[in-house]
């Protein structure tokens, strides 16, 4: 199964993006083995004058990424927060449910379009505050990573 990163913005060069890359350059390499690949798909930030016309224009964007029968997973901070395992088995039962697709969908600066939640089959948090997106990245690369050991009975995850 095709796990795909569909952000808003692009990671400049430095620190930030450095350990996305590393992370998910381990979970491409681990993932191997538990039938899951990774892809990472930026796109531009709207220029469009308001806030709902940008996130409208980001959502069309964000939604061109996903193919039709994707499960699309709205990163979201009003969305619902799971442990690393559930994540993990999350995406174990899309995988072994012959699923071809899973896009996770991070919004820009100001958030995700509403099209992207009506789409969505999860709206997935990472706890109550809200993160850069750039964080986000982060975050959900890691968690990535760490559901590949999981799924694979790599001892990295610790409960």
């Amino acid at each position: 199964m095709k796990v795909t990163i569909a952000a808003i913005g692009r990671l400049k060069a430095g620190p930030e993006r450095e350990i996305a890359e590393r992370l998910m350059a381990r979970a491409e390499a681990a993932g191997r083995k538990t039938g899951l690949t990774f892809a990472l798909r930026e796109f531009p930030e709207s220029r469009a004058g308001s806030p709902e016309r940008r996130k409208t224009e980001e959502a069309e964007a964000l939604l061109g990424a996903v193919p039709e029968r994707a499960a699309l997973v709205a990163l979201d901070e009003h969305g619902k927060a799971i442990d690393s395992r559930a994540f993990s088995e999350r995406l174990g039962k899309w995988r072994d449910g012959g699923l071809s697709e899973v896009v996770f969908a991070i919004g820009g600066a100001d958030g995700l379009g509403t099209a992207i939640f009506e789409r969505s089959e999860l709206r997935l948090a990472f706890g109550a505050m809200t993160w850069p997106h750039q964080f986000v990245r982060l975050m959900l690369a890691e968690q990535l990573y760490r559901a590949v050991t999981i799924l694979s009975g790599h001892p990295y995850h610790r409960d």
